[in-house]
């Protein structure tokens, strides 16, 4: 669904780009609300997926230029331009995440988990505010030791966590 791109105008997609290989890399990624008025929530989700998904699998298969330039043959030329762009200046930076979580996936294993949902509640707001709130807790294998880590996060954020999920289970099936 990369075509979603041909909607932000072309002075605008190499900010957009770089926001989503930074949050493969670990940095913060684009936030929803930059561009709620441009896609909706499903759209934005499928747009970075796609997005994440054509950077991973254009670095991780040493892509040439016209191969990637196929994948975005949906795409205007400007656009699809701008993504190889950013895909050749930062593909070193995104080869080196993907090996830090290639590495880190194989000293850490999930173990078990937990959820509970709750309602968010505030003193000085406790009759409007009713914000369902997801509270996830892992028990993660890290080099021998059980860690728990605890997230939680509001229903938005748990879209974009199961989407980001089977975003990275279909790279990981494809990388078998």
């Amino acid at each position: 669904m990369v075509v979603l791109l041909n909607r932000l105008p072309v002075a605008d997609c190499p900010n957009l780009c770089h926001r989503v290989v930074d949050g493969l890399c670990g940095r913060e990624p684009p936030r929803r609300g930059d561009y709620s008025a441009t896609w909706s929530l499903e759209e934005w989700l499928e747009l970075l997926n796609s997005l994440t998904a054509l950077f991973h699998l254009a670095v991780g298969n040493n892509s040439s230029d016209e191969e990637v330039m196929s994948e975005l043959s949906d795409v205007g030329s400007s656009h699809a331009e701008t993504v190889l762009c950013v895909l050749r200046s930062r593909q070193e930076e995104i080869r080196h995440a993907l090996l830090d979580r290639t590495t880190s996936m194989s000293s850490a294993t999930l173990q078990d988990f937990d959820w509970q949902l709750k309602l968010a509640l505030s003193s000085d707001k406790i009759l409007s505010l009713h914000i369902p709130l997801l509270s996830l807790s892992l028990n993660v294998r890290e080099n021998g030791a059980l860690r728990p880590v605890t997230v939680e996060m509001n229903k938005e954020e748990l879209n974009t966590l199961i989407s980001s999920l089977e975003a990275a289970n279909k790279v990981v099936l494809q990388l078998k």
